[in-house]
């Protein structure tokens, strides 16, 4: 009776502790990074946990994730610029399958410190794996994980994403002819509603009113995918109330202080990656060429 009653308990104390673990989405054991994740996630001590997590990557401790969590945890601190230079500095350390998440980590720091450039670098090169095949280790798709949850990207899904960021970064650095380019490129791939939102301001920035109305409305009469989404219902109709209040009279293009990048033109781009382009993506045999000679 007395093992049985030992056994129960022993059973009971194990439940409690997976039941424990759920609920705090921490992982079992005793190992710096385990720690860490419950100084961040448990005791909400944020600082506690970046020590954890560098004595997680020095102990060579699920080296991957504690990279990225830490870099994480510095961003909600606003100590950006340090989170660039430590997953500069030990992405090395890093298995080659996680160098992929790492870039994204990357890509939403350059975002949050307004290092427009670093980002645009870094998106264009990811691009260019895409367009030689090597993406996703050469296969079709990749698992990925939001919010807890597990689910299937496509390399099309993930080249209209990469084109969307490299729309914005576009914006951000004042170039909404090349933004235009990029986000119609990205809509041509997998079209989406927040997309189409911000190909429209693109547009409006431009004086092309009309083009922009009409791209909006896809938005509004539920023509794109995530049209349903109230953000975007939302930002679309502001921007096309934001065109009913305007003279709409053409602005010079003089006002857009273009780059050198337009010089080269996107077709040359498409011709250096042409060579590389993998039978395993025929999404891009299907990007029809633009009328405006501009460069990503």
């Amino acid at each position: 009776m007395e093992g049985s009653w030992k056994m129960n308990s022993c059973s009971t104390k194990g439940k409690k502790d997976d039941l424990y673990h759920v609920i705090h989405k921490v992982p079992a054991g005793d190992s710096p990074y385990v720690r860490a994740k419950h100084a961040q996630l448990v005791e909400k001590d944020p600082e506690a946990a970046i020590v954890l997590f560098w004595k997680a990557i020095n102990a060579g401790d699920r080296v991957d994730s504690a990279l990225k969590d830490m870099a994480m945890v510095m961003k909600q601190l606003d100590r950006t610029g340090e989170a660039i230079e430590a997953v500069k500095s030990f992405r090395g350390l890093c298995s080659k399958q996680a160098q992929d998440s790492i870039d994204n980590v990357l890509i939403d720091l350059y975002k949050k410190c307004g290092k427009v450039e670093e980002q645009i670098d870094l998106l264009k090169r990811k691009l260019r794996l895409v367009y030689q095949g090597a993406a996703f280790n050469g296969r079709p798709t990749k698992t990925v994980r939001s919010h807890g949850k597990k689910f299937q990207v496509s390399v099309t899904q993930e080249t209209s994403r990469l084109l969307g960021n490299l729309g914005w970064a576009y914006m951000q650095k004042g170039n909404c002819m090349m933004a235009e380019v990029v986000y119609q490129k990205a809509q041509m791939i997998d079209p989406d509603s927040n997309k189409a939102c911000n190909l429209g301001l693109c547009l409006i920035k431009q004086g092309r009113h009309e083009e922009a109305r009409l791209v909006l409305e896809d938005v509004v009469h539920s023509r794109l995918p995530g049209s349903e989404e109230s953000k975007s219902r939302k930002r679309a109709d502001e921007l096309l109330m934001e065109l009913r209040s305007m003279n709409c009279l053409p602005e010079s293009l003089d006002v857009l202080s273009l780059d050198d990048d337009f010089v080269k033109g996107l077709e040359q781009l498409m011709n250096e990656w042409g060579p590389f382009r993998s039978k395993r993506l025929p999404i891009f045999e299907e990007i029809s060429q633009f009328r405006d000679q501009v460069a990503c």
